[in-house]
């Protein structure tokens, strides 16, 4: 398909992301106080072109920084709004005739303590980064690429970095302990939410949230956090690899779900791994899926009053699926910890398998290790996404910002607080089912990924059947299944569907009509 791409990096006037309003501004400070200037939105705009066939997309980018305020009060006495954060962010808004709703689609990773460059770069923007696949990984300096699949095509697009990761910080003096926990995160993401919604005056467009991995945890509770405070209700939510219930993939406490939820994805892995001879990937998954349902928590179940036989029978079965040797299932008690599957699928080869997405494999540093150093999948595609990111933000979207551009956050992942669910599950499915209860015009899409070792897809799908919705909304929830991993879109044929996909769902559930080609529904088993 034939396409071109113009850049203008040369910051322009900005009516939509203007400075605070006068109201949001801090106190003057006395004469004597410290100079420190206040907070105030740091934000560059630049205008592209984006052609995709004969169409050209022409379309305004916004890339900064942005305050986040509070409003504080001292003995009942209003005390105005306080600087508490800046949340680093990037938007890209289609050129429209004034008054056309058109979609908004807010987007994020997960972590906790990831930034959105993966979803930014890796599926949804309208530039993409050139990392290569399994096999044909593009070598560094590596680049970037015009993504004629860009959901843009059909919604406006907004990525926000939570506090600490990106460019977000918490302000000088502040605390980022404060925000790195459940509640402090979905407060900030949705205060972010609304003032970007009500500053470019989009509250009556239709409004998806997309989060992935950690991010369909956050998005889950989102949803119902913007019912319930703002009444901001959003028409859709985009959960890619999901995790609602964390329980389904928590190994600790001797908890059985886990290993239960992972074995289709063991499977999957053992299949594409050469373990499962001529037999179709979707007859092996059809496999372990019938035996995780039934036959498999029976077994652990069962303990020390599993007969020889029917031990030896079940060590068998898991040993077949999973392509590793019995002896080795059974030293396991039946018990396969998903790090040291990945550890011991390729052993004899010298190689571990990814976590992230099981197709990649790697090295591993002793042939007796217990568990990989390292994550291949995670080798594979950090240093690609980091360089394009930084390249792209300076060179393209004109924004500087001397601070490390933190695609992970070792601080917010290491403090991370969910005190919220002390003594209880990590478990969100609640607020997604409330949010659907309260508004039942809202559409879920689920993206599996066959080959996520991180949020197996048969976990997934375990915690949305246990959704607390009457029978009259389970059609408000569609799947869709990608031949890749956590990532899914780092496999070219899983990247094209899924674009497809997600444009399909956000064209269906908010009334306009596609500007392009891509209207297939979502990917079937």
């Amino acid at each position: 398909m034939p396409h071109e791409s113009t850049h203008t990096p040369a910051p322009v006037p900005a009516a939509s992301s203007a400075s605070p309003a006068a109201s949001d501004t801090e106190p003057a400070t006395s004469a004597d106080a410290p100079t420190t200037p206040a907070p105030q939105d740091d934000l560059v705009t630049t205008r592209h072109t984006l052609k995709i066939g004969r169409k050209t997309l022409r379309y305004t980018a916004t890339a900064g920084r942005m305050v986040l305020r509070e409003e504080v009060f001292e003995d009942g006495v209003f005390k105005g709004h306080n600087a508490k954060a800046e949340l680093s962010v990037t938007s890209y808004v289609l050129d429209a005739p004034a008054g056309s709703r058109r979609p908004v689609t807010f987007a994020f990773n997960g972590g906790p303590g990831s930034s959105s460059v993966w979803l930014h770069l890796g599926l949804l923007g309208p530039r993409r980064v050139d990392s290569g696949d399994v096999g044909n990984p593009t070598p560094p300096p590596y680049g970037l690429l015009d993504n004629t699949e860009t959901l843009l095509a059909v919604s406006d697009l907004v990525f926000i970095d939570p506090v600490s990761t990106g460019y977000s910080r918490a302000v000088e003096g502040g605390k980022p302990k404060d925000y790195h926990g459940f509640k402090a995160d979905i407060e900030s993401v949705g205060e972010l939410i609304r003032l970007w919604t009500t500053r470019h005056n989009r509250w009556l467009s239709p409004k998806f949230i997309a989060g992935e991995s950690y991010g369909t945890i956050r998005a889950a509770a989102l949803a119902e956090h913007l019912q319930a405070r703002h009444g901001l209700f959003v028409n859709g939510i985009m959960l890619i690899s999901s995790v609602l219930d964390v329980a389904t993939v928590d190994f600790e406490f001797r908890n059985d779900r886990a290993h239960v939820d992972y074995l289709p994805t063991y499977a999957a892995a053992a299949h594409y791994h050469g373990k499962h001879g001529r037999k179709s990937l979707h007859t092996v998954l059809a496999e372990a899926e019938e035996y995780a349902a039934r036959d498999y928590p029976w077994a652990l179940s069962r303990g020390s009053r599993l007969t020889a036989a029917e031990r030896a029978e079940h060590v068998g079965r898991l040993a077949a699926l999973t392509g590793l040797s019995e002896g080795y299932v059974d030293r396991a008690d039946l018990r396969i910890e998903h790090v040291r599957f990945f550890t011991e699928l390729l052993r004899d080869q010298g190689l571990a398998v990814g976590r992230l997405d099981a197709r990649f494999t790697g090295p591993l540093v002793h042939a007796n290790a217990e568990k990989w150093d390292a994550d291949p999948s995670h080798d594979a595609i950090s240093g690609p996404y980091a360089a394009a990111w930084n390249h792209y933000v300076r060179d393209e979207l004109g924004y500087e910002n001397d601070l490390p551009y933190a695609q992970i956050s070792e601080l917010a992942s290491t403090e991370w607080s969910f005190k919220e669910f002390e003594g209880k599950p990590i478990d969100v499915s609640s607020q997604l089912a409330r949010a659907m209860r309260g508004n039942p015009h809202l559409r879920v899409h689920i993206a599996y990924g066959y080959h996520d070792g991180a949020t197996p897809y048969y976990g997934a799908q375990d915690a949305v059947a246990h959704l607390e919705i009457p029978a009259s909304l389970r059609a408000n929830v569609e799947d869709a299944y990608y031949e890749a991993g956590h990532m899914m879109y780092v496999h070219e044929p899983s990247r094209l569907q899924q674009s497809k996909d997600l444009a399909s769902f956000v064209t269906r559930f908010s009334g306009v009509e596609p500007s392009r080609a891509g209207s297939g529904g979502a990917g079937a088993r």
